[in-house]
Order: C-alpha cells, then structure tokens, then sequence
C-alpha cells in the first residue's frame, strides 16, 4: 500500500502518537482523518495540516459508527486504521486507600482495549468492501506494559496486553477480507503523559533505556506505523519499539 493512497483514519489523533502519525501520513500525501475526543485540539491540527477531523469517544458505538462514515464519505473511502486512543493510568492492587478501585481498572480496559476494538470492528466492516487483493491496514497500539509492567500499572499493563493478545486472531479473522492487522509495542516516548513529569525523572526514565539512551520521538512512531502500512508481507506481528527497554 503506498502511502499517497492511504485513506487513514487516526484515532487519538489530536495530539502525541496520533498528532505524529497524521503529521506523518499527510506529508506523504496520505489522506487522514483525526480523530479524538479532543474537538478544540483536533480541529486546530486538522486545519494545521489538511486533514478531516471527526469527534468520537472510542468507547461507544454509535460514536464510532459516526466517525468512521464521515472519515470514509470526507476521504472518498477507507483503507487504513491506526489506533492511538488510551489513557495512562497508575494504582496498586492494594495502596493506602485500600483495594484498587474496580471502576478505574474496568475505565482503562474500556478506553485501552475495548476502544481499539470498536473502532477495528467498524472500520474493518467499511474496509471490507474496498477492491483488490490488500483492502486495508488495521495497527493498534500496545505497550512494553504488555509484557514487563511495572509495579501500579495492572490496569494498563492488561489493556495492552490485550491488544498484544488479539493481534494475531485477529490477522487470522480479517485476512479472508485482505485485511492485515500489526500493532506496535511503544517504550517510554515523549508524549503528553510524559510531559508534565520533572526534567529530573524524565531524564532517569531516559537513562533506562538501553541504547539510545533518550526517551522515544513520536515522528519514530509514525514512521514505524507508515512502514506497516506500506509493508504488504507485515501481518499479525506485535513490534517492539523501545530502545531495547526491559523494565523491571
């Protein structure tokens, strides 16, 4: 798939992973629709770089629904989908407060994994009536959490592990459709969630990362994510991207 004829939909698309990888695909003459929560944000990038933006909470049907057939009428079709949507979240299983609060947990895995899942169901369903051999591109978005999360981080670390676990099913369940789907494990990248941290514990965060020893650039995720796109023979593969990151 070149990149000139992708007609991507980007969710969580207004800022960090997302804002990169829509940057990323516009200026290779790709067609991109934004999409995010974020109307304020996501209309401004959208604007900034001749993209389509859409509001969508990732976590409700009829939303999706909606985005996914203004992106597909705007953009004049849709083969490509690259899930950014998520939250950060930390707590422990126990802490001071007591047990981990259920409804915290069950709001991660709705926004992390179910959100991904709503919008591929969907998008696939459109992508499914594209001709030729390959119909679409599906890449979700994972993390190192996936497979080494820290301490606190037994919501996130599932709602990965998840989009790690469905990877593969559901390369197998598309691939009738000449869909493929990947997704990418990112390390510890400068993003927003990372931003309001002190230079200090950014900087030590950094100094874990095995070589380089900086935290990850956005602009390499994109570009991760446009060569999956392009990438005919990449299916059903979770690719870690993180400097060689283990963290224990």
């Amino acid at each position: 798939m070149h990149l000139s004829a992708v007609k991507a939909v980007v969710s969580g698309g207004a800022s960090g992973l997302g804002a990169a990888t829509a940057r990323h695909l516009r200026a290779a003459g790709a067609a991109v629709t934004v999409a995010d929560r974020d109307a304020a944000r996501g209309a401004d990038l959208a604007q900034e770089i001749g993209a389509v933006f859409t509001e969508v909470d990732v976590t409700d049907a009829a939303s999706v629904q909606a985005a996914i057939s203004a992106a597909t009428l705007a953009m004049g079709g849709l083969n490509a989908l690259i899930n950014c949507a998520g939250i950060a979240t930390g707590e422990r299983v126990l802490g001071r407060g007591g047990p981990h609060r259920l409804d915290s947990f069950a709001h991660t895995v709705a926004i992390n994994l179910t959100g991904s899942f709503n919008m591929l169901r969907l998008a696939a369903a459109e992508m499914a009536g594209n001709s030729g051999p390959e119909r679409g591109v599906i890449i979700n978005t994972a993390s190192i959490a996936a497979f080494d999360g820290q301490k606190g981080q037994a919501a996130y670390a599932a709602s990965k592990a998840g989009i790690a676990g469905m990877t593969l099913p559901l390369a197998r369940d598309l691939a009738s459709q000449g869909i493929r789907v990947c997704a990418i494990a990112p390390g510890i990248f400068a993003t927003p969630m990372l931003a309001g941290l002190p230079a200090d514990v950014q900087a030590g965060l950094a100094a874990e990362v095995t070589f380089p020893r900086r935290l990850g650039a956005p602009a390499e995720y994109a570009a991760l994510a446009a060569f999956i796109l392009e990438c005919g023979y990449l299916n059903g593969e979770v690719i870690r991207l993180d400097g060689a990151l283990r963290m224990r």
